[in-house]
């Protein structure tokens, strides 16, 4: 089936395990680019930009405070009808205080695989049910943990986006004239 002209807000939400599978893909990219890296894993672009493993970090985080742990957060309530509150986080200032960008790979490459591991466990134990159960967040209001979960790819993939841009910005002073063939200005 074709769905290259159906608009994105007219699709049913994608199913839990077909999230799964994508959180699974976003870890394969992941752990390989940081392997691949190796010690320049921690490089980064500019000042005040983050470093591979910084991105790593962030997902890391991400997951634990805000799709993972709100999920659980959702689902623990004895009483569905009453959503529990969902706490905020400030991810820059997380982010500072992990200081990443002097960990080894390794060390940040083996919490990620962790850290999904058990979250998608999670994700291929919801029910059907559990995808409306909702959390209030103080800045964005009710969220469903349907919500969270398109969230969660989106998230994933825009910081996977990120930390290839990394791989792409520590090669470009060695591509010399290849350069001209980058979109990007010389």
């Amino acid at each position: 089936m074709a769905n290259d002209t159906i608009d994105a807000m007219e699709m049913p939400p994608m199913p839990a395990a077909t999230i799964a599978a994508l959180l699974a893909a976003t870890a394969t990219t992941i752990l390989a680019e940081l392997a691949a890296l190796d010690a320049d894993a921690g490089w980064r672009p500019e000042p005040g930009e983050w470093s591979a493993n910084e991105c790593v970090g962030h997902l890391i985080e991400a997951e634990r405070r805000g799709f993972a742990g709100r999920i659980r957060t959702i689902l623990a309530p004895e009483r569905p009808d009453l959503p529990p509150d969902l706490e905020r986080w400030d991810p820059p200032a997380v982010a500072e205080a992990r200081r990443d960008h002097v960990r080894p790979w390794r060390e940040l490459a083996a919490e990620f695989s962790e850290m999904r591991g058990a979250s998608l466990e999670l994700v291929r134990g919801l029910e059907p049910a559990d995808l409306d159960r909702v959390g209030i967040h103080p800045d964005v209001g009710p969220l469903r943990v349907d919500e969270l979960l398109g969230e969660w790819v989106h998230h994933d993939r825009n910081h996977v986006r990120q930390l290839l841009a990394v791989t792409q910005a520590r090669v470009w002073g060695q591509m010399g004239n290849a350069r001209r063939f980058s979109l990007e200005d010389v």
